[in-house]
């Protein structure tokens, strides 16, 4: 496999809404220090990542203007000009269209980008920065997108899935397969029929691929999107529809390949999550001083030490103390945290809170 030049850039721009009341407004979830070693999740991405740039001066952000400041508080280590910043949130479509643009300014279109969410957890690190090494040659060969599957271990609705087609033979020691189809976010018995076939992997949102390739691709499937950004720079976001890459490029695409991951992967979604990043599930898992009788599966977190939450007799819930707002809800329904947020910020007078 031939060695390729990658460019990692880390997508920064997102709210992490369904970690609120922690994640908040001026403090998304990508700054939150909630992994075992104390480290926030963009800290972690970063370190993970700077090998395979072969330092902080390969390394990228993509991310809002607001938040600019505050990454770089965060990264000291990294260049302010490898800030890739987004005038205006656009969802997805438009963050990839954006980012390839700077890449291609700087690279030019053989370089390879790879995209990284900001909110991974991923281990081995090692084999991590292997299989991407190995998938950035295939991509810059292939003329391919490429993306990571996850073997799914659970029935998960909060995932998108990816379905594996045919082979298309190894990537160093790796199988690699094309894309028969991407998949949004299923309900719980149609989750169930993906796990039986073995065919389908969770949807991990890191795409590796030749600056060239995503070009042509978005102006064959997203000419709406690239147009704007290619002519008229920054000043096209306000053109650009709002959408995902996956709807505007991924679901459409024919280049598209999954390797089936080599390492552990969580997206870290939503407050669940903490069970299997601790490796509590089945038990309490207490991230403030709580004081319970005949609570069971809860999960407990309170930002101020000196607070204490004490319960009875609860079940499978989420509790959430963070300065003036605590949450309370049923862990089955913490994907709703998003809905409730919007309410939430209708309400007179809460704005600030959220």
């Amino acid at each position: 496999m031939a060695m390729a030049m990658i460019v990692p850039v880390i997508l920064a721009g997102g709210k992490g809404e369904r970690f609120w009341p922690l994640s908040r407004q001026d403090r998304p979830k990508q700054f939150l220090k909630i992994l075992p070693e104390g480290k926030s999740l963009i800290r972690a991405t970063a370190e993970r990542l700077v090998p395979l740039a072969e330092g902080w001066d390969g390394l990228f952000v993509a991310t809002s203007r607001a938040l600019a400041s505050k990454i770089l508080e965060e990264l000291p280590e990294l260049p302010p000009e490898n800030l890739i910043l987004e005038p205006e949130p656009k969802d997805t479509a438009a963050a990839v269209a954006w980012t390839t643009l700077q890449v291609r300014a700087r690279y030019g279109e053989d370089a390879v980008l790879g995209l990284f969410p900001a909110d991974h957890y991923i281990a081995p690190a090692e084999a991590f920065r292997s299989a991407v090494a190995d998938g950035a040659g295939y991509a810059h060969e292939q003329g391919a997108i490429l993306t990571f599957g996850i073997y799914p271990t659970h029935p998960a609705t909060g995932y998108g899935y990816i379905e594996r087609g045919e082979s298309a033979g190894l990537v160093g020691e790796l199988s690699v397969y094309k894309v028969s189809r991407f998949t949004e976010k299923p309900d719980r018995a149609k989750a169930e029929a993906y796990l039986e076939t073995e065919r389908f992997y969770w949807n991990s949102g890191i795409f590796v691929f030749p600056v060239r390739t995503m070009l042509e691709e978005l102006k064959h499937h997203a000419p709406d999107v690239i147009g704007p950004l290619e002519t008229l720079g920054a000043e096209g976001f306000s053109k650009v529809p709002r959408t995902s890459i996956d709807y505007a490029v991924m679901e459409r695409t024919e280049r598209a390949y999954v390797i089936p991951a080599p390492f552990t992967w969580d997206d870290l979604g939503d407050w669940t999550a903490l069970e299997r990043l601790l490796g509590s599930e089945g038990r309490n898992v207490e991230l403030a001083k709580h004081i319970g009788i005949d609570t069971n599966g809860a999960i407990i977190y309170a930002t101020a030490k000196d607070e204490v939450v004490v319960t009875l007799g609860l079940e499978d819930v989420v509790i959430v103390r963070d300065g003036n707002v605590t949450l309370v809800a049923k862990k089955s329904r913490i994907q709703e945290i998003k809905s409730l947020l919007k309410r939430f910020k209708q309400e007179q007078g809460f704005e600030n809170l959220a």
